[in-house]
């Protein structure tokens, strides 16, 4: 069991985001990230892939980096190997988004404390398509 307050962050940021940018969004429909980010559309979140290698998922424009967003969005969900995230980290906080969330197996406390010291909530090793079937229902 998570701690309550992690339990919390989760809850306000499913509450509070309307549109998630998902970092590593894949356009293959076997993929992970694939089956999540359409999970999560499915919920009623706009999702807005990142990726420099597809030209659009799930019928939204692909950005090839984070910093090339420039319509607003809350989230920001990764979907990368934990080896990016330090670099990933130092263009997230460029970025207005004030959550980030590492899907499961996406870890990394370098990066983690230096979000967190830039101001973002931050959630690690965690499926939000999960979290949201729980929290939110």
């Amino acid at each position: 069991m998570k701690p309550e307050s992690e339990q919390q962050l989760m809850h306000e940021i499913l509450e509070k985001t309307k549109t998630i940018a998902v970092i590593g969004l894949s356009d293959k429909p076997y993929r992970t990230s694939y089956q999540i980010a359409k999970a999560m559309q499915n919920e009623g979140y706009r999702i807005i892939p990142v990726n420099p290698n597809v030209e659009q998922v799930l019928g939204e424009k692909a950005y090839d980096a984070i910093e090339d967003v420039k319509e607003p969005f809350e989230l920001i969900n990764i979907f990368r190997r934990s080896i990016y995230l330090k670099e990933l980290a130092k263009e997230i906080v460029n970025t207005d988004a004030d959550y980030v969330w590492m899907q499961q197996g996406v870890i990394d406390n370098e990066a983690y404390n230096y979000l967190i010291k830039h101001n973002k909530q931050v959630i690690m090793d965690q499926c939000i398509k999960v979290a949201h079937a729980v929290i939110m229902k």
